[in-house]
């Protein structure tokens, strides 16, 4: 199986690109903090879901479980950062839509796995 062939990791490479165009747009004193937290988050969530595509039976499940739980937590920290203006809303709009995107692939994978 080629890496390109599992599209929720398509969808997640596409999120980490966009999100790192912003990295210079965030304020210093976020970019060591909040920023430096999501980008790690998302990157946890590309990993959970590689291994996820190599896994079977129950492991596969605790993976997707993890992975869901990472890109909840991304949910909430891109929210964070439009809050206390780490974000522009225009970015916020953008990135909230990929990271629903991925969910949505997400949710379909964890329902096919079942």
């Amino acid at each position: 199986m080629n890496d390109s062939d599992i599209p929720i990791l398509n969808k997640a490479y596409e999120l980490y690109k966009t999100f790192h165009l912003y990295r210079l747009k965030v304020p210093k004193h976020d970019r060591h903090t909040i920023y430096e937290k999501a980008e790690r988050t998302i990157l946890d969530f590309i990993e959970y879901t590689y291994h996820a595509s190599y896994t079977q039976g129950t492991g596969k499940t605790v993976l997707l479980q993890k992975a869901s739980a990472k890109l909840n937590m991304l949910r909430l920290l891109v929210r964070l950062m439009k809050d206390i203006k780490t974000l522009q809303t225009k970015q916020y709009i953008i990135l909230e839509q990929l990271i629903d995107n991925t969910g949505q692939q997400l949710g379909g994978w964890i329902r096919s796995s079942r």
